[in-house]
């Protein structure tokens, strides 16, 4: 049933990708975009698996850790984040302004089971780096049957 949960995730997400793409083409005719776009498909993000750890990495500048948001359970990473930057250049006679604002979640199917009340995040430099520790194999024991 898992299985099923995450094909039809997996299938929503690509239909609402394809409408951003479809609204954002014509809103762009019109050069005036109606909603926050969604930086979420142009942050770049890796997952490494060790030994004992899983590692994601995510490059995530200009964004305050406050406004970062990161769930975990056994199984699922979810990376949340919204965006505001104002920049403003002046030089003689003139005023330059700029903005960017939008927003982005990503939810990462993880490889294995990790221990979410070990997890370990950072963000240094615009990077966001957490560490997510395996859970222990279990092992398997050996049962004699009697035979009577």
């Amino acid at each position: 049933m898992a299985g099923l949960i995450v094909w039809k995730n997996q299938e929503i997400d690509r239909l609402k990708r394809d409408m951003d793409r479809l609204l954002a083409r014509f809103w762009d005719d019109f050069c005036i975009p109606p909603f926050p776009r969604v930086i979420g498909e142009s942050v770049p993000m890796e997952l490494l698996e060790t030994e004992d750890t899983v590692l994601f990495r995510a490059e995530i500048p200009d964004i305050a850790p406050d406004d970062l948001e990161i769930l975990v359970t056994e199984d699922r990473l979810t990376v949340k984040g919204d965006t505001t930057v104002d920049r403003v250049t002046e030089g003689e006679g003139y005023e330059r302004r700029e903005r960017r604002y939008g927003f982005f979640s990503r939810t990462i199917q993880l490889p294995c089971k990790v221990l979410t009340e070990d997890v370990k995040a950072t963000y240094k430099d615009g990077v966001l780096s957490i560490v997510l520790p395996k859970c222990k194999a279990e092992s398997s024991r050996g049962i004699k049957i009697k035979v009577s």
